[in-house]
């Protein structure tokens, strides 16, 4: 009888360079594809609405003034406290950048109404023709 004597396998290699680049162009991959929704920084209850509609992703984003529940305004992503006097200044310098500026009031249910009316106001006094309030669609009842 002959015997055949095995050679050694060499145990698989594994490149791991190779495996790198592939978890890279995964990671570019999700950051590309994914949606960053904006949160804004101060909490608000927002009304419900029956006609409430969300707002497209191909639109320009409106401005936001936030009316709190005391009744304190606050301007943009930043939330940045102002007065009414302060708001119809920032108001007509973004108007001045943006001539189709629009504008979203996110006024929080128990927020005092003439609050509102006086942002409603000020923002058609500097010009702003589209101006939305934000609310919430109604939770569906089954």
């Amino acid at each position: 009888m002959r015997f055949y004597v095995r050679k050694r396998k060499q145990a698989p290699a594994v490149i791991i360079v190779a495996l790198i680049d592939i978890l890279i162009v995964l990671v570019i991959f999700l950051m590309v594809t994914t949606t960053i929704k904006q949160q804004s920084a101060l909490k608000v209850a927002l009304p419900e609405s029956s006609q409430a509609q969300r707002t497209g992703a191909q639109e320009s984003p409106p401005l936001i003034v936030t009316v709190d529940p005391k009744g304190n305004l606050r301007l943009g992503p930043n939330a940045k406290p102002v007065t009414v006097e302060q708001l119809k200044e920032d108001l007509a310098a973004e108007v001045a950048k943006t001539a189709d500026l629009k504008l979203a009031i996110n006024g929080d249910e128990g927020a005092p109404w003439g609050k509102i009316l006086k942002v409603m106001d000020t923002a058609k006094a500097v010009g702003i023709k589209a101006v939305n309030v934000l609310a919430k669609e109604p939770a569906a009842s089954h």
